[in-house]
């Protein structure tokens, strides 16, 4: 019964998700952003113990359960710790009603045609075996395009298509990210050119096979409705990107049946010098304002 639960909470559920999957390159930025400076850890575990304490602290949160957070992606370490005694993922799930995802890329490749693929996973399938063990409904995999170049777009979208059927083959469902950097002069061209690839990949899925989609906020509203609308697709998801939350929800409420999957958005205003009472409120008054741009459309 859990899987079908997760399945209709993906599907259906009214929320969002919350990107919780900062990895070692980002770690150090989110932790400064959160009142931890550099000088207050002495190695890479200080470092992932105090990122674990902060997601941990997060995911405690009263206001951060499944009724608004209908998902959480999980980094790899964050996946193999412990919340309350009890494995995140599993913690996510039983305590807080919020399907466990995870981010299985190692990070990307150097540009070429104005995009970045991701790196080489050699041992993908070994840790998507792990992922099943621990109770994940999904994964999670990122690239980046930087030019509105259709070589590169196409050569993101077909890597990320082909890693997508490796998941699939272990019963999870992959969220396929290609992130397209919102500062760049040529966005809406590139996404057009995004759409047009992420078509062809769908209609060559094979029938009852399901993904999900982490897309940048695009230029033109409702430019991805074809994908909300995809029989193929059960949700599509908008990543924050850079922009501030206000603007992420002020883009967001416009594109219908799109829901956010936040990460920075997520953390802003929180500090681990708060108290209990004033991080909670904050968490809460965060999630109620991405969860109302998430229900708008």
């Amino acid at each position: 019964m859990t899987k079908q639960a997760q399945i209709e909470q993906m599907t259906s559920g009214a929320g969002f998700i919350a990107a919780l999957d900062q990895s070692g390159g980002s770690t150090p930025k989110a932790l400064r952003l959160y009142g931890v400076e550099e000088d207050q850890y002495g190695s890479e575990a200080e470092m992932f113990d105090l990122i674990h304490a902060m997601r941990a602290r997060i995911a405690k949160a009263p206001a951060f359960t499944g009724e608004k957070v209908i998902g959480a992606i999980l980094f790899e370490m964050t996946m193999e710790r412990e919340i309350d005694g009890m494995p995140t993922a599993t913690y996510m799930w039983k305590e807080r009603g919020v399907v466990p995802f995870l981010k299985v890329d190692k990070g990307l490749a150097e540009e070429e045609n104005g995009a970045q693929v991701m790196k080489p996973m050699p041992e993908l399938d070994a840790l998507l075996e792990r992922a099943v063990k621990a109770g994940i409904f999904g994964t999670k995999m990122r690239s980046v395009i930087n030019a509105a170049n259709p070589e590169g777009i196409a050569a993101v979208v077909a890597q990320q298509f082909e890693v997508g059927k490796q998941i699939l083959g272990h019963g999870l469902v992959p969220i396929i990210e290609p992130e397209v950097t919102i500062s760049i002069a040529d966005k809406a061209a590139a996404e057009e050119i995004l759409l047009a690839e992420i078509l062809k990949q769908l209609d060559a899925l094979p029938e009852g096979q399901k993904i999900m989609l982490k897309l940048t906020l695009p230029e033109t509203t409702n430019h991805y409705k074809a994908l909300v609308d995809h029989p193929k697709v059960m949700r599509v998801v908008a990543l924050s990107g850079g922009y501030a939350r206000d603007e992420a929800n002020e883009r967001l409420s416009k594109n219908t049946g799109v829901i956010a999957s936040f990460s920075r958005a997520l953390t802003e205003g929180l500090s681990a010098g708060q108290s209990d009472d004033a991080f909670n409120a904050t968490i809460a008054g965060t999630i109620e304002s991405i969860y109302a741009a998430s229900v708008a459309g």
